[in-house]
């Protein structure tokens, strides 16, 4: 409550406890709470009608998508509880909230805050024997009765200005008019009784007179059913009776669960959907009661087959599972399963349908023929410890479609093929059968065979380019508002015409310089991608008069504009991270700082933060030293320009001997990291080419091509990333930003290590990353090179994701990067586009002066709280970049086939690798353009699973079969059409050599 003076009478409460700073000495803290007169808060403003509108707390973690409706018709009184308990139980709905009640609407603010925890009048003490909820319920009472009864009573009143409570309308006799909104029975029966006007969310929606408004806010209302009744409300799901079927078993409350995790009879993890048959999933160990880990590694990843066993958990949930005996134990059942494959009617009570893993055809099945390898520990879901629920996007086919105003429940297919579908009700399925549009879940009983949701608002016409590129960013909580003016306002007031001052003459003061080195006259370049405007890093490098040599990197001095605790740093520190997509970049700070004050331009002096290493001709450390510094970069080089200069042998110039001996260097580093074990891994990259510079039209597609100078720029930004990371670990043990890579589980290797012994006699050893590196180099086929490249492809898939960490939170053993093999690691390199950086050059920047660190970056929880963040969104942001380069490849892949058949050729038939067989399908590889895909047949085939491959009709009426298996090479046609489940244009691939899938 900043700004508000504190009462001069004594404290209500007094806490004291201890803390102590990282030296180990204890502070005492105390803590007051006092409460003022409610008179001297500021006055609530005029509304019409002085109609207010006071939500309890499950209705604004409930609703806020009716609340935050642009129409929603009545102003929002918040009371301190509400706050308190939303941020308590949701921290993303309490930052949503503080965006709400700043929207402008025709009466003016959406919402006030009344500050009851804090007014003699308001506040109530905890009963004997009350629970906190209910004593928060009581409090909400009593602030709407006090407020219905006694405010336009006293607003009125003759009595000393310091004495009246006060609305801005004091001189006014109109009543205020105070409605409680809840959903929860109790409080609901308990304010009527009291005299107080309360309603529930749906009757507070069907008493608005205008219609088309009153239909429109239906559309946003959550399914939220009243406390200990059955339904309320729009689609409320059943609740046994009348008829109703139960399909699932109920969860076990969590007190049962937490004990069974206590004692290691249950199991917790995350949960994971197949990609390739939505009956199945996989739940990684992650730990269960006090202990960290389970001991036993089989029991790290479990399979669970069948709805019934899935028991309504979703993608990314933290389950409890109970580990099912071993005679249940099964293999994954080798078919691609697509929900639309399966009886899917709109009709919620249906007969429930089997929930076992196997087929009515006759087909060979996994269970039949489950080798040791395949065969998997089985799990069910007992109950949900936290649900990963978020805005799905989402779009309804075109038999949804009615003309109908009346309310309609149809089924919402989320674009991702991992999430079931939703159950709306909505009156406007003929226009929203023509839309990518977003759904919020509400719950799922176990008396609901899907989730309920509700709509919240649209996003485009499917199809079309905004439309899918705005459903894309929705779809991977992408933020990608424009940035306030509250944010602009933290930019230097000379917009575009900063540039550093000129160096200080002795005796005067030193500003900017202070703590700077002049490295202008070094010969100092940039090397990047083409059209990247964003330049973070430099680098340079010369010989010293001793032999040895000077290298350096010198990366944007990002720190210096952006401040801690300022509007840009929150907005920086909740986008995490830059996102890249093929035709547009959301930047992470505006684009005065991105692209033109922070970013290393050729030509002009800029601010940098400097690793200047001394090595010897083998490329070791003699010494490392950091500095902040002013530089000027001579030239700013693509990787292909960079690779010619260097190979230019006519060129004898510093710049040109420069890149010369970074580049000697830099392989003598990759060679010295190999040495160690780092991975030499891989990943298909491909390069979507535009129709001209100023489209955003793709033409082609092809794999992107690497230089020499790829490798050089990647070797000294690792560099630097480790020499930083020992610094700031050194003086901040506790509280340093690290990045770390843990080691995968020996057990998500066993399926590649399996099919390679199998279908090519080659062995992979996995003991170590030295043994792994060693192993993927012997992993080749002299008459195919890119078989090397597709096995390292595999192999990264079975990796775990890096993620950022602080020190204080994991022992010292635990801070490898496996990939790497480094001990140590950290982001240094790309502050630009990175928040970790940003925080990393905070760290750096007090270890090396006496520059004071912001209070949170020496705060584990702090630290900690902000990179769980900074994980999600860059997780995220590389989602969002592969799904736009999916989309952009179909748009190219459209364009050339269609080019190709203009020249009078088939369209674009290609060489591929097989990945994975199925019984009805096969996952192939285009290694020319980077691209994967599904072939499916329409029958099923005989499919032994234990030898990877499947058996296909010759095609000649012989009765032969031919058998195709993982990493063989097939030919196939590729085309482009309508993803069910995205609406988006997707690569289809068919096989046509060494036999065509047309008709099988």
């Amino acid at each position: 409550m900043s700004g508000i003076t504190i009462s001069q009478s004594q404290p209500l409460t007094t806490s004291f406890w201890s803390k102590s700073n990282k030296t180990g000495k204890l502070s005492k803290i105390q803590r007051q709470h006092y409460l003022r007169p409610f008179s001297s808060f500021p006055p609530l403003p005029t509304v019409t009608d002085s109609h207010w509108l006071v939500p309890d707390t499950n209705t604004l973690l409930h609703q806020l998508d009716l609340l935050s409706h642009p129409d929603f018709p009545l102003p929002l009184l918040i009371p301190q509880t509400v706050w308190d308990e939303v941020r308590h139980r949701s921290l993303v709905n309490w930052n949503r909230l503080k965006k709400l009640v700043q929207e402008d609407r025709t009466w003016g603010k959406a919402g006030e805050t009344v500050w009851n925890e804090a007014s003699e009048e308001l506040f109530l003490k905890r009963q004997d024997n009350e629970s906190p909820n209910d004593r928060n319920d009581r409090a909400i009472r009593h602030l709407c009765s006090f407020l219905s009864t006694n405010l336009p009573t006293i607003s009125s009143s003759s009595g000393p200005p310091s004495k009246r409570l006060k609305t801005s309308n004091s001189s006014s006799h109109q009543p205020l008019r105070i409605t409680l909104l809840t959903n929860d029975q109790a409080n609901l029966s308990l304010s009527r009784q009291s005299g107080l006007t309360a309603l529930t969310v749906p009757e507070f929606v069907a008493s608005i007179t205008d219609v088309k408004l009153r239909e429109s806010l239906e559309e946003v209302v959550a399914v939220v059913e009243l406390e200990s009744s059955s339904s309320t409300g729009k689609a409320a799901a059943g609740n046994g009776t009348g008829g109703r079927k139960r399909w699932f078993e109920p969860h076990l409350p969590p007190s049962v669960l937490a004990a069974g995790l206590e004692s290691g009879k249950f199991k917790q993890g995350h949960f994971r959907p197949s990609p390739h048959n939505f009956k199945e999933a996989t739940v990684t160990i992650s730990g269960s009661g006090s202990s960290s880990t389970p001991s036993d590694e089989d029991l790290r990843k479990l399979l669970v087959v069948g709805m019934e066993d899935m028991n309504r958990a979703m993608e990314g949930d933290l389950v409890v599972v109970e580990v099912l005996g071993r005679e249940k134990w099964k293999g994954e059942e080798g078919r691609i399963v697509d929900e639309d494959s399966t009886d899917d009617p709109e009709d919620p009570d249906i007969e429930p349908v089997p929930t076992t893993s196997t087929s009515t055809t006759t087909t060979t099945t996994t269970t039949t023929t489950t080798s040791p390898i395949q065969l998997q520990p089985t799990a069910r879901v007992l109950g949900i410890l936290k649900r990963s629920w978020r805005p799905y996007v989402c779009h309804l086919p075109p038999t949804s479609s009615s003309l109908s105003s009346t309310a309609q429940s149809l089924l919402a297919h989320p674009l991702s093929r991992l999430i079931p579908r939703i159950r709306i009700t909505t009156r406007q399925s003929s226009f929203l059968t023509t839309q990518k549009f977003i759904v919020s879940i509400d719950s799922w009983t176990e008396w609901s065979r899907n989730p309920e949701g509700h709509f919240v608002r649209s996003l485009g016409e499917k199809g079309s380019k905004e439309g899918e590129v705005a459903s894309l960013l929705e779809e991977w909580e992408v933020p990608f508002r424009p940035f306030s003016s509250g944010i602009l306002s933290c930019l230097p007031k000379e917009g575009e015409s900063w540039v550093v001052p000129p160096k200080p003459k002795e005796g005067e003061e030193l500003g900017v310089w202070r703590g700077r080195e002049d490295l202008r006259g070094e010969i100092v370049c940039s090397i990047d991608p083409p059209g990247c405007q964003d330049i973070d890093d430099a680098l340079h490098a010369k010989r010293l008069p001793n032999g040895n040599i000077e290298a350096g990197v010198h990366i944007a001095d990002v720190s210096h504009f952006v401040h801690p605790d300022n509007p840009m740093d929150a907005e920086a520190a909740s986008r995490g991270t830059t996102v890249y997509l093929v035709d547009k970049r959301i930047d992470m700070l505006p684009s005065l700082l991105g692209t033109n004050l922070c970013s290393l331009r050729p030509y002009v002096e800029r601010l940098a933060f400097s690793v200047i290493w001394e090595l010897d001709n083998d490329a070791n450390i003699v010494d490392v030293r950091f500095t902040k510094s002013v530089i000027a970069s001579k030239e700013a080089f693509t990787y292909e320009a960079a690779q010619r200069r260097k190979d230019d042998l006519s060129l004898k110039d510093p710049l040109t001997e420069g890149i010369r001996l970074l580049n000697t260097l830099a392989i003598k580093l990759r060679a010295a990291r190999m040495k160690a074990g780092a991975l030499n891994l891989a990943s298909p990259e491909v390069k979507i080419h535009m129709e001209s510079s100023e489209s955003t039209a793709p033409v082609d597609v092809e794999q992107k091509e690497l230089f020499e100078t790829n490798s050089l720029v990647e070797e000294f930004m690792l560099l630097a990333n480790i020499s930083v990371a020992k610094r700031i670990w050194e003086q901040f043990p506790q509280t340093a930003v690290l990045r770390r890579h843990a080691p995968p589980p020996k057990t998500n290797f066993e399926v590649l290590q399996d099919v390679l012994m199998k279908r090519r006699g080659l062995a992979l050893d996995v003991s170590s990353s030295r043994a792994l590196a060693d192993s993927l180099d012997k992993c080749v086929d002299p008459e195919l090179p890119s078989f090397n490249t597709l096995v390292r492809i595999m192999a990264t898939r079975c990796m775990l994701s890096a993620e950022y960490f602080c020190s204080g939170s994991l022992s010292q053993s635990s801070f490898t990067h496996y990939g790497l093999a480094s001990s140590i690691y950290t982001h240094f390199t790309s502050p630009i586009r990175r928040y970790a950086d940003v925080l990393v050059h905070r760290q750096l920047a007090a270890a090396i002066s006496s520059t004071p660190l912001h209070v949170g970056l020496q705060t584990r929880g702090y630290v900690e709280k902000t990179l769980e963040v900074v994980n999600k969104r860059h997780g995220n942001a590389q989602k969002a970049g592969r799904a736009s380069v999916e989309f952009f490849t179909a748009l190219a892949i459209e364009k050339r086939a269609e080019t190709e058949r203009e020249q009078g050729k088939e369209g674009i038939r290609e060489e591929a690798w097989v990945i994975r067989a199925f019984s009805n399908g096969l996952s192939v590889f285009v290694s020319r353009f980077g691209l994967e895909g599904l072939i499916t047949f329409e029958k099923e085939n005989e499919f032994d699973p234990d030898h990877y491959e499947v058996a296909l009709p010759s095609g000649n009426g012989d009765g032969k079969k031919v058998k195709i298996g993982v990493f063989d090479k097939v030919v196939v046609d590729i085309s482009v059409e309508t993803d069910k489940n995205t609406q988006r244009g997707k690569v289809v691939m068919t096989l046509v050599e060494p036999v065509s899938s047309r008709g099988l």
